[in-house]
């Protein structure tokens, strides 16, 4: 659970610099920079959507994920969630919906990525934080503009980080001998594509509920264990 801490904090701490600056960057500039950050953001999709070749796992599993996600309403639940906090934390706020939109927003980009599962994986199944380190590095920095444009929602996302990843972490343990490097890199490749209709969705270009496509990052595990048992 190291990394998974280091990560969490590193986002608090970046969202409270972000914060500290704010007041000192003009609107047009907070556009400009958040339209860099989503260019950025489908880059990184891209590069992890291309991991794995086995595409029919990773179009049903995003099929059967947006389905079950639609279903439990995710999005709509994280989105509830951010205004519960806004109302315990940030009530006088002017921009009654800035804390929801920054908390779903960086919740759903520091938790979908690749790194995040794999990182998560890693420290759960050989003890090793390297990967949720680097990801640290990389989620502090891009808590700083997120904060600085979508304001104090965004340190609120390090609490989703750490039960998000600690729970993949924790449930690794238990899966080690299900989670073969097939299996994650179609998770990987599943989490890209996610990743690139968040970027799309902070351009505006989209508005694609991602938050219920997050169950489909684990459906390749749950196949993976279904062919075990029906081809043996």
């Amino acid at each position: 659970m190291l990394g998974t801490l280091v990560n969490a904090l590193a986002i608090i701490a970046g969202s409270l610099v972000g914060l500290f600056f704010s007041k000192g960057i003009a609107d047009n500039y907070r556009d400009i920079i958040m339209n860099g950050v989503g260019l950025s953001v489908i880059l990184i999709g891209i590069k992890s959507a291309l991991v794995s070749g086995d595409l029919m796992v990773v179009i049903f599993s995003v099929i059967l994920g947006a389905l079950l996600g639609e279903a439990a309403r995710i999005e709509a639940r994280l989105e509830a969630l951010g205004k519960y906090l806004e109302k315990k934390v940030a009530a006088k706020s002017s921009d009654t919906s800035s804390f929801a939109r920054g908390f779903v927003t960086a919740s759903l980009v520091f938790c979908v990525g690749s790194m995040a599962i794999v990182g998560s994986l890693e420290s759960g199944l050989t003890g090793n934080h390297q990967t949720l380190f680097a990801k640290s590095v990389l989620d502090g920095v891009t808590s700083v503009i997120f904060a600085s444009a979508m304001g104090l929602g965004v340190m609120f996302s390090g609490a989703a980080v750490f039960l998000y990843q600690g729970l993949i972490t924790m449930t690794a343990v238990f899966m080690k001998n299900f989670l073969v490097p097939e299996t994650i890199s179609q998770m990987t490749s599943v989490g890209g594509l996610l990743i690139m209709a968040i970027g799309f969705n902070m351009l505006k270009i989209t508005t694609i509920r991602v938050g219920n496509l997050i169950p489909g990052i684990f459906l390749p595990l749950v196949w993976f264990i279904l062919r075990g048992w029906l081809l043996p």
